[in-house]
């Protein structure tokens, strides 16, 4: 039997998740084969990057893939929208009312063109920064309060080819860099979930 049947087959007090803080963490990106190195789905890289961590295998559900990963009394859903960029609040809400998680415990992991390869900002709240996933989500939840973590992919890119570049592969350097950016991104979403937002963002927030 596999997680997600465990999981959704049985009442959540059976599972012993009552005492357990659940949160869910979506990372943004296009689903296809043609996306799957692009800058544009650094939120499916980081959500695959804890998953394998883990050991997780993510599932087919319903508005995208899922899996869970425990850390102390904490319960992480990973969430992959199979919505396309533009259209990933829809799956944000529905797994957020499924699982009756509010907006302070919901991380979505995003791209960003304004800072530089690597970094990691975190905010309890912004703008959607032209991003349409955000833009999307902030439609849909009708807030733009909730946690966003911005992973750094810097505008290296000529006047006119900013879609080529972000839709573009991960140069061989940055490849190379990606796999330690990752686990510091893996390592600020657990302090996000174990220690809280303010400590995730002093402590990762620049690095």
């Amino acid at each position: 039997m596999n997680f997600l049947t465990k999981w959704f087959s049985k009442p959540h007090a059976q599972a012993n998740t009552d005492i357990m803080t659940k949160y869910l963490i979506v990372g943004l990106g296009n689903i296809g084969a043609e996306y799957v190195n692009t800058r544009h789905n650094i939120g499916f890289k980081a959500v695959d990057f804890m998953a394998n961590e883990a050991g997780a295998t993510f599932e087919t559900v319903k508005l995208g893939s899922l899996t869970q990963i425990k850390i102390k009394n904490k319960v992480l859903l990973l969430l992959k929208p199979n919505t396309y960029m533009n259209l990933s609040g829809k799956a944000v809400q529905y797994w957020m009312d499924k699982e009756k998680i509010t907006k302070e415990n919901i991380l979505i992991i995003t791209d960003d063109l304004n800072l530089p390869f690597g970094s990691i900002r975190i905010k309890p709240k912004g703008s959607d920064g032209g991003h349409n996933g955000l833009k999307n989500i902030q439609l849909i939840l009708n807030s733009s309060e909730y946690p966003r973590l911005r992973f750094g992919i810097s505008d290296e890119f000529k006047k006119g080819q900013q879609v080529d570049y972000v839709l573009g592969d991960w140069t061989d350097e940055e490849t190379t860099a990606l796999k330690e950016r990752l686990d510091m991104v893996s390592k600020a979403v657990k302090e996000f979930a174990l220690a809280g937002l303010n400590n995730a963002m002093n402590n990762y927030n620049g690095k």
